[in-house]
């Protein structure tokens, strides 16, 4: 009995030493609630390895700082080691990860701000001693993670999720990290203000300080929401126009067919009365080659193509390509929302595979490209092939990859560089470079799952 009066003396006292002893397993508790939040929020795509060393990570430093660093500056310095482990542990590009940072830290802080004041006003405590009792620390954080709990609940049983980052243009990145970094700046002066000032302040106040935050939040999701359409309106303006010149260059074509149709036969009979095959292959030679352009021009197609920022670059490259007089055999047998690679990573791997598949070719006599979309299931994977025709048969296929390495006059040699780094950042992804007598080819496979 003896025990269990000192062990309530000992909650019930004031002793900032043990509340920081107490609570620190309750930081594998928050850091678990701070993964689940930012993970289904986001829809970050990520393995038990990687959320265990989340945790850990995070949750050792939570503890580390609780002991050696004062409140509130602890939080401060939590969620600049938080935001490091982030983009290191899940491999996320800076606006995602300045999100995956957020997006709890606003959650937690509208959860505070709606229930600090009432908590000590109904207990009729301070805020030193909310802070520094042991027991009405764990009561308070047991409701601050219930409710949580409750809101990540509720996230992912209405299967809300900003899926829309990856998608913007530099700037716009630019201006939401910058929008999210100011977030982030008052969610931190709330905190100092709370942890100096919460004892004179009246409930309404705090109230107004949560919809205040709270309207911050909502209309920052709802610009970003703007934003996110009329991105989409943009590229889908942009396929529509793109889709419009593939139309008229491939009614053009079926238009002088038809209206060839008689001459072709009848050269083609010319051939076969004379017995000429030489003439003939040379002659099919020819209409097999506007055959096939009138076939590239039909899979030049939003609805085969189901992707809009890749269609846009297939289509922009093709028709450059072909004003250059290169002769572009393109198969296309995938479905695009299959690939496990973020689109603006894809978009960026094969526009450098075709602007310096069009470069090489050009310096050809015989200009030929080779571009190749297939499904192969039964290796788990999508295989991309870009060859072309080159000049320079002694090219090294291992040090292009280095940085600054390029064959090619006022070329910085970063753009198959950039590609090896995606390369080595992708467990699910794999390039092969070959060459032949011909052909200089480029094979990158991307895998459904990771390796």
């Amino acid at each position: 009995m003896e025990m269990l009066n000192n062990i309530w003396s000992i909650l019930c006292t004031k002793n900032i030493q043990m509340v920081t002893i107490i609570t620190s397993p309750l930081m594998f508790i928050e850091s678990f609630l701070i993964l689940l939040l930012f993970v289904n929020l986001l829809n970050i795509k990520c393995s038990n390895k990687q959320k265990f060393i989340y945790i850990i990570l995070s949750s050792i430093c939570s503890i580390i700082s609780s002991l050696f660093i004062p409140s509130p500056f602890n939080v401060i310095f939590n969620y600049l080691i938080l935001f490091t482990i982030i983009c290191v542990v899940f491999k996320q590009n800076i606006l995602k990860s300045i999100a995956a940072l957020l997006l709890p830290m606003l959650i937690f802080a509208l959860v505070n701000l709606l229930i600090v004041n009432v908590y000590i006003k109904f207990l009729g405590i301070t805020f030193d001693q909310a802070e520094s009792v042991p027991i009405y620390r764990l009561f308070y954080l047991s409701i601050v993670y219930i409710t949580v709990a409750i809101i990540n609940l509720v996230i992912k049983y209405k299967n809300f999720k900003i899926t829309i980052l990856d998608d913007f243009d530099k700037n716009t990145k630019m201006m939401i990290a910058v929008s999210f970094i100011f977030g982030i700046i008052t969610i931190i002066l709330q905190i100092i203000l709370i942890a100096y000032y919460i004892n004179f302040v009246p409930l309404y106040i705090t109230f107004l300080s949560f919809i205040v935050l709270l309207a911050y939040f909502c209309i920052n999701l709802y610009s970003i929401n703007r934003i996110a359409k009329l991105t989409i309106t943009t590229k889908e303006l942009e396929t529509s126009e793109a889709y419009n010149k593939s139309i008229t260059v491939l009614y053009d074509k079926v238009k002088g067919f038809k209206h060839d149709f008689d001459n072709i036969v009848s050269s083609i009979g010319g051939y076969v009365e004379t017995n000429d095959m030489d003439g003939l292959r040379e002659y099919y030679k020819s209409l097999r080659d506007d055959c096939q352009k009138a076939n590239n021009i039909a899979t030049l197609n939003p609805n085969i193509i189901n992707n809009p920022a890749i269609y846009s670059l297939l289509t922009n490259k093709y028709h450059k390509a072909d004003d250059l007089g290169i002769k572009i055999n393109l198969e296309f047998f995938v479905d695009l929302n299959e690939f496990n690679i973020k689109s603006y990573e894809f978009s960026r791997i094969l526009g450098i595979l075709l602007d310096n598949a069009i470069e090489a070719s050009c310096e050809c006599t015989e200009k030929i490209i080779n571009i190749v979309f297939r499904n192969e299931r039964n290796k788990n994977r999508n295989v991309i092939i870009v060859s072309n025709t080159y000049k320079d048969k002694s090219v090294n296929i291992e040090t292009i990859f280095e940085k600054g390495k390029s064959g090619k006059s006022n070329h910085s040699g970063l753009g198959l560089w950039e590609i090896r780094q995606y390369i080595k950042k992708n467990q699910n992804l794999n390039l092969y470079t070959t060459k032949n007598d011909k052909y200089f080819s480029q094979q990158l496979e991307i895998y459904y799952n990771k390796k």
